[in-house]
């Protein structure tokens, strides 16, 4: 035995958020809401706070209207332009969203965050290491290396430029299942925000990948998963 213990297993990160920041009476905003599964669960256990879910995707965003929920509020933006006054929120919150930041804006993204960002207000940022057996497989048709890279950089310099105070580093694992391929495909490829179509060659690439995963029970996948939370100064 070496004495390093596993990453911890969790299936929800509102667990993780709630140690980290107590959640009572928050101004949040979450950058890249997707479908906005974490804020809703958040308000139903947190009434007090109040969440503005902000989203590119025009598709999501729209059926995320058509979906309201109380004290959730939707907006059509991304981070590298928040559409709020300064000093807002006592919170920021990106799931697997920083990434999609494009590259050439992330520094945009970082002065947005700060200046919505009452002081004192936290920063969580919640990225997929870029290891294990799920991103080998994804990444033989969207490879992620790079632009998580430089989220964590961006992250890092934000933690290093003196505004900010570094509070945590978490990591842990997400248990990841599919019933079958075409679950994975459903769930991985055939989605909104990008394209994703695979051609025959690489189909067959990824299939030969997936197949020794298959059991009776379906395809079980660990995400390795990594949280920074950062406190404005």
């Amino acid at each position: 035995m070496n004495g390093m213990s596993s990453p911890r297993q969790l299936t929800n990160e509102l667990i993780l958020l709630n140690e980290l920041v107590p959640l009572q009476a928050q101004r949040i905003i979450e950058l890249g809401c997707g479908n906005a599964r974490l804020s809703r669960d958040l308000l139903r256990q947190y009434p007090q706070c109040h969440v503005t879910g902000l989203e590119v995707d025009r598709i999501q965003h729209a059926a995320n209207m058509a979906n309201p929920a109380e004290r959730l509020e939707f907006v059509e933006a991304g981070a590298q332009a928040i559409p709020a006054p300064d000093a807002s929120f006592d919170l920021a919150i990106m799931l697997k969203s920083l990434h999609h930041v494009p590259l050439e804006r992330m520094d945009e993204a970082m002065a947005e965050i700060e200046r919505v960002l009452k002081p004192g207000g936290y920063w969580y940022v919640s990225e997929p290491v870029y290891a294990g057996d799920l991103n080998e497989l994804v990444r033989v048709f969207n490879d992620e290396g790079t632009v998580r890279a430089a989220a964590q950089a961006l992250v890092d310099k934000a933690a290093a430029n003196g505004r900010w105070d570094r509070v945590s580093d978490v990591y842990f694992d997400v248990p990841v299942a599919y019933r079958d391929f075409a679950d994975f495909e459903r769930r991985m490829v055939d989605v909104t925000y990008a394209d994703r179509r695979f051609d025959e060659a690489t189909r067959i690439r990824v299939q030969a990948l997936f197949g020794p995963h298959m059991t009776e029970e379906g395809a079980r996948f660990v995400r390795p998963m990594h949280v920074t939370l950062l406190r404005r100064r």
